[in-house]
């Protein structure tokens, strides 16, 4: 069965974005980009690998999705299929006509998250990538076999967190992995813990 990893960069303080959806206080030089990009090719931007000359045919994904606010940092730059190497699915309860039935675009829908990651990992296939945000992760709470995160050394102080608060309601992961860079991001994976 395929696995959802939700794949995501996070402050110390627990969150993705600022308030207003920046990221641009996250360090973009240094040790931890060529470790990251090359473990996780198929994370960036299928036009910033291209010009990269980053090669995708190999990563662990082949499904990509995000919530409307996610999707819509690249339409303020007109792109508006952000990961065409990828199946993308955005999930939203506003926009879902917009950049529909366009070749490489992303299906937009309102369907339930659960219910299409669960249609989802019956498929063949690759993994499946969570990309943000956080109210679309609250929802998929349950369903996420695994969690990457790059802990950067910065304190946002507010923003976009990386679950939203909700029902008491405690799961349990196991370190896999973890990767500290001189850069002071630290890449850490965790798996869900099998039931008993």
């Amino acid at each position: 069965m395929r696995e959802l990893t939700y794949y995501v960069a996070v402050s110390l303080d627990g969150f993705i974005a600022g308030p207003e959806g920046q990221f641009d206080a996250f360090p973009v030089e240094g040790d931890h980009m060529e470790a990251i990009t090359e473990r996780f090719p198929d994370t960036v931007p299928t036009d910033i690998a291209a010009a990269s000359g980053i090669d995708q045919s190999g990563g662990r994904f082949d499904t990509v999705l995000m919530g409307w606010n996610t999707y819509a940092v690249g339409l303020a730059f007109g792109v508006t299929s952000p990961y065409r190497h990828l199946e993308q699915i955005v999930f939203t309860r506003a926009h879902v006509d917009e950049a529909q039935g366009v070749d490489g675009h992303p299906l937009i829908t309102d369907a339930d998250p659960v219910d299409i990651v669960r249609e989802l990992k019956q498929r063949e296939g690759r993994g499946i990538w969570l990309c943000g945000g956080g109210r679309l992760a609250t929802e998929l709470a349950g369903e996420i076999d695994r969690l990457v995160l790059k802990r950067n050394p910065v304190l946002l102080g507010a923003g976009i967190p990386l679950f939203e608060p909700g029902a008491y309601d405690p799961r349990q992961f196991d370190v896999e992995e973890t990767t500290a860079f001189r850069s002071g991001v630290v890449l850490g994976e965790y798996v869900r813990r099998a039931a008993v």
